[in-house]
């Protein structure tokens, strides 16, 4: 291989498309590394089980969906909502929250979960590590 050529990243298959539904989660062990994988909006997620907080389990946590605030034309606020395409994971250690759809912290985006490469086909989901 060339210098300065990548190698080609290998997707491995790790669950059945029907494993990850709509706003769900499965978390599955590929080659001693625990991932979990997200459906959200149709598209699925793949993150390294591991928090960058303290390293918690932190795709075992709770996923809901954000809370938001919208104001009206007058600027009043309508009161609490959630947003169903906004969907979030809080570590169960302590509770630092990540967006699914990005993997960032909604506070601090530099903070991140681990993300890994997903590819979906012919109903399997394979992941690149």
């Amino acid at each position: 291989m060339a210098a300065g050529t990548a190698e080609p990243t290998e997707h491995i298959a790790v669950a059945e498309s029907e494993q990850v539904p709509e706003g769900g989660r499965y978390v599955v062990d590929v080659r001693g590394t625990v991932v979990g994988l997200f459906r959200v909006d149709g598209a699925v997620h793949a993150f390294h089980n591991v928090c960058p907080h303290q390293g918690g389990p932190v795709c075992q946590g709770r996923v809901f969906p954000a809370v938001v605030e919208e104001l009206d034309d007058q600027k009043h606020n309508g009161g609490p909502m959630f947003d169903e395409h906004d969907l979030r994971i809080v570590c169960p250690w302590h509770g630092f929250e990540f967006r699914i759809a990005t993997g960032a912290h909604p506070g601090k985006p530099d903070v991140r979960l681990r993300r890994f490469d997903v590819v979906e086909r012919d109903g399997v989901v394979h992941v690149a590590l």
